[in-house]
């Protein structure tokens, strides 16, 4: 491993803090770096070459920054960049994660009646990854997808509590369900739907349960780092926070304090290395 550093967050925007809140929240002790492609986003309705290309610049840059370690807090990139960069792009010493795989390792635990829902953006439906991912693990598992496209900017636009809010998650909702009878447990695989839990539970019928991705990624990296004891050395211990957007800066800050619930400052910053 390299010198020690901090652990990089990347998102295209600004969901991928309630992950790092969560992260957060359960390790705080540790340095972290976010970076936000606010620039560049959305993410969803892009390729999945471009996808790559803008994932890969972001995680350089934090790499450059000092992170041993990142993690895509971004459904999007983790479904259609993160296996390639893995395989690919790695310099020594580099490790990144994501996000999907957290999510599915133990979907298990959840379902009583083997049917699962994803709800997530048309980029990670089309991609499939949740669903892989979850075979993968368990093959007995029935998966069902549906793409909410309005999810995001309703957050983005903070119109959470607005009738379109309700309308578009009423329908969404209606629509995942109505795919087959007995589905128990609806994944938000986007970053930014646990900001929507309130209205979602309005809509969604008892005995189903609703998973958020933030605490069981902060969970499997917990679990990560104590199983990898060379990572964990190399994150530096001095539980500093620092926020950088592609974007504008105190309009990312404005924003992020929606999603990461607390004020914050940010600088803005090129992913492009010298």
């Amino acid at each position: 491993m390299n010198t020690n550093g901090p652990i990089g967050i990347f998102d295209s925007g600004y969901g991928g803090l309630t992950v790092f809140k969560e992260i957060h929240k359960q390790l705080p002790q540790y340095d972290y770096i976010y970076l936000g492609d606010n620039a560049r986003v959305p993410y969803g309705t892009r390729s999945f070459e471009t996808v790559y290309e803008f994932t890969k610049e972001c995680v350089f840059k934090l790499f450059d920054l000092g992170c041993n370690l990142v993690i895509l807090a971004c459904n999007t990139a983790s479904a259609k960049a993160l296996r390639t960069i893995q395989q690919k792009d790695l310099p020594s010493g580099k490790k990144i994660l994501g996000v999907i795989r957290p999510t599915t390792e133990r979907i298990d635990q959840y379902t009583k009646t083997n049917k699962i829902g994803i709800l997530a953006t048309p980029g990670t439906v089309l991609s499939e990854s949740y669903k892989i991912e979850i075979q993968k693990f368990f093959p007995d598992i029935a998966v069902y997808q549906h793409a909410c496209p309005f999810w995001v900017p309703l957050v983005e636009n903070n119109e959470i509590q607005s009738e379109g809010a309700a309308y578009f998650v009423e329908k969404d909702i209606r629509e995942i369900l109505s795919q087959s009878t007995g589905i128990d447990t609806l994944v938000l695989a986007c970053t930014h739907y646990p900001l929507l839990l309130p209205v979602i539970e309005q809509y969604v019928p008892k005995g189903v349960t609703i998973l958020a991705q933030g605490e069981l990624v902060a969970n499997s990296l917990t679990n990560y780092l104590m199983r990898h004891p060379e990572v964990e050395q190399a994150c530096s211990k001095g539980g500093n926070l620092t926020f950088y957007t592609t974007d504008d800066a105190a309009d990312f800050a404005e924003k992020a304090r929606i999603f990461f619930g607390e004020k914050i400052a940010a600088t803005t910053i090129s992913t492009t290395i010298p």
